[in-house]
């Protein structure tokens, strides 16, 4: 359970926390300090002569940045307390924790601080389950300091910890015994250090720079609010979740060690602070008239590390665009195919996607010239590699039968495509989205070729193969007795028939005939698939709908962006509305930041949207789902040199201003009223 845990974060250094501060990790209570993939801190406990500390308030003072108001013991209504302690706690640079003991009595008084310190050293996918390590660990007392360490053949990792206050240091942590004065108070800073291999600081190492501190974080994070768009409109609660989602995108950005100092986003905090293909594409996409820079680095980064070989255990094919990268022991040891993985079907169409609605945003041809070569490779590979039964479809089965992923589009949940039934459908599958990414891909991919590659031949068959596919896939994937795409096929070509959110997704790469367009947007629009909060992954009454299933009955924000986006693309401005109040109703409820995922009950059962426990939060493509209905309600799209403003704004935001939206125009401003609904 992670919904009630205290996090702060810079990039995929982040830190979970009791809401007294306390890490005392369990694989119920996934707490500790994170950096790279490995656990640094599993055990930071504070205790005042004995006794553990029960928070009185927490100040979110940053993303990076939070204060404990604390007091010993639990306080009652008839007892007070003479001492109280305030934790200050930061992650800019490395960890810092100042603590300050106050003393609210008349008398001096006399107490024992304690911090009891442990690192498990647990890679990032050991947390919740338990492993015996394979390597050594060890534990230090030096020169005032202490210092714990692991080690397995090459790979090392340690913590260390100092004090600015001398302390008794043992082996299980830190003691002060300390006099404070009639209303006096006393303060030590704490500094732990995240070290690597070579005893640098892990970001130093692996990053080729050190952690921010906290100034230089702070100004650039004042820097990246200036640089967006201002918002004015009525509505507070979306005035509130704007900046929250450009706060999160801030915290969530790190920068890759092919990046040149320049950042992209890491999905989602706690369990995917990593690079993931098809989210970081994703939340660029949303993010493009915001903050185009994620893009453009992201699409440095996964054609600097697109496929090249045939390797089943990481399930890399040449042009294939990588799905997730990690720096963990696990992955060190090829017990995890992470470095990187190539597990995803989706990410090699949605980088051609991307590199072409970069262009059209911001006018950056040279970036379309440069990465000629990458998009290329990935429209051959939807043909070559992706066809495993030679249908014209993109399918996928999984290569490496021990840890990678059955299901390979983004519903990567084991039980996540299914039939109307509940049965599973056998590998490979072919999802409906994955065709309408192939349809975009090569329709993009032919403009890209005739404009800026000198290649009309290219565009022309390109054109006439996305043509085909569209023809094709509305034979084949056409359910006739609901009037709906199917969710997938079958490897026997059979229906994999059940009613989902997916076909939202077709909206939005324009596979849909104008004649069927109407249809999908009903059952979007529906009782079985729309929960008043916005639309479910699984319609009610499929065989394996849950309104708290993963992928099949919970709501996910960024789903519902592209679905609302894919609705206005058709004509359907009063729907996208409708998704889009439901989705920023629901932030109102989550204080402006929208988690992975929440229950899809009927809105009439619960005056609030239901918390999925495990939901990751903040998570990338759900902090840019506000930003992409921004765009949706304003109706905005670049048009050669200008940008093209068609508001459809639900009645209850009011009037919305967006002003300096950044793109080949240079900035503009984008205003609406609402008037729909």
């Amino acid at each position: 359970m992670t919904a009630n845990l205290v996090r702060q974060l810079d990039g995929n250094t982040f830190v979970l926390s009791e809401a007294s501060g306390d890490i005392d990790a369990s694989p119920a209570k996934p707490t500790g300090l994170f950096s790279f993939d490995t656990r640094f801190l599993s055990k930071w406990i504070l205790s005042i002569d004995g006794n553990r500390l029960n928070p009185l308030t927490i100040d979110d003072i940053q993303y990076y940045e939070t204060r404990f108001f604390l007091v010993p013991g639990t306080p009652t209504p008839f007892v007070d307390t003479g001492i109280s302690v305030i934790r200050e706690r930061a992650i800019a640079g490395s960890f810092h924790e100042r603590l300050t003991v106050i003393n609210h009595e008349a008398e001096p008084v006399n107490v024992q601080v304690r911090i009891e310190v442990g690192s498990d050293f647990a890679d990032l996918f050991e947390v919740k389950d338990v492993r015996r390590k394979k390597g050594a660990h060890y534990t230090l007392v030096e020169d005032g300091r202490l210092r714990i360490g692991y080690q397995r053949e090459s790979f090392r990792r340690e913590t260390t910890v100092s004090t600015t206050v001398p302390a008794r240091v043992d082996e299980g942590g830190l003691t002060y015994d300390v006099r404070i004065e009639p209303h006096g108070h006393w303060l030590t800073d704490l500094h732990v250090q995240t070290l690597g291999v070579d005893g640098r600081d892990l970001r130093e190492s692996l990053q080729g720079r050190p952690g921010r501190i906290r100034h230089e974080m702070q100004g650039d994070l004042d820097r990246w609010l200036a640089d967006a768009p201002r918002l004015a409109c009525d509505s507070a609660t979306l005035t509130r979740t704007y900046r929250r989602s450009l706060v999160d995108l801030a915290a969530l950005r790190f920068a890759p060690l092919t990046g040149g100092g320049r950042t992209l986003p890491a999905a989602g905090l706690p369990w995917f602070m990593a690079i993931f293909g098809r989210d970081s594409i994703l939340t660029s996409l949303q993010a493009l008239p915001f903050a185009p820079g994620l893009a453009a680095t992201t699409l440095q980064l996964l054609a600097l590390t697109q496929g090249v070989v045939l390797d089943d255990f990481r399930e890399e094919e040449p042009g294939k665009i990588m799905h997730e990268l990690r720096y963990g022991e696990s992955t060190g040891f090829r017990e995890q195919p992470h470095s990187p993985y190539y597990g995803t079907a989706d990410a090699t169409p949605l980088f051609v996607i991307l590199l072409d609605e970069y262009e059209r945003w911001t006018g950056d041809a040279g970036a379309v010239r440069s990465y000629e070569r990458a998009a290329r490779r990935a429209l051959h590979w939807i043909d070559e590699y992706a066809d495993i039964m030679g249908n014209g479809y993109i399918w996928y089965r999984r290569r490496n039968e021990h840890v990678g992923l059955e299901n390979q589009c983004w519903k990567d949940s084991p039980d996540a495509i299914c039939y109307r039934d509940g049965r599973l459908p056998a590998a490979p599958r072919a999802t409906c989205e994955l065709q309408g990414y192939a349809y975009d891909a090569k329709r993009r991919g032919a403009r890209l070729a005739r404009e800026f590659w000198g290649d009309p031949a290219y565009a022309d068959r390109l054109e006439r193969e996305a043509a085909e596919l569209k023809d094709r896939f509305n034979r084949d994937f056409w359910v006739a007795d609901g009037e709906y795409y199917a969710l997938a096929l079958d490897r026997d070509g059979n229906q994999v028939d059940a009613l989902s959110s997916n076909t939202g997704h077709l909206l939005w790469s324009g596979i849909v005939p104008e004649s069927r367009a109407k249809k999908v947007a009903e059952h979007l629009l529906g009782p079985r698939l729309f929960s008043g909060w916005g639309v479910r992954t699984l319609a009610t009454g499929q065989g394996r709908y849950n309104p708290i299933g993963y992928h099949v009955g919970t709501v996910w924000p960024f789903d519902n962006s592209f679905i609302a986006w894919g609705l206005r693309r058709y004509g359907f401005t009063e729907e996208a509305a409708r998704i889009a109040a439901g989705i920023i109703d629901a932030s109102e409820c989550f204080d402006g930041r929208l988690p992975e995922a929440f229950g899809g009950y009927d809105r009439e059962l619960t005056r609030y949207p239901v918390q999925y426990p495990t939901a990751c939060s903040p998570q990338a493509w759900s902090t840019g789902a506000p930003l992409l209905l921004l765009r949706t309600m304003l109706g905005m799209e670049p048009r050669g040199e200008h940008l093209v403003v068609r508001p459809a704004v639900p009645s209850q935001i009011g009037r919305i201003e967006l002003l300096r939206v950044p793109g080949r125009w240079g900035r503009a401003d984008a205003f609406g009223r609402g008037r729909l609904g």
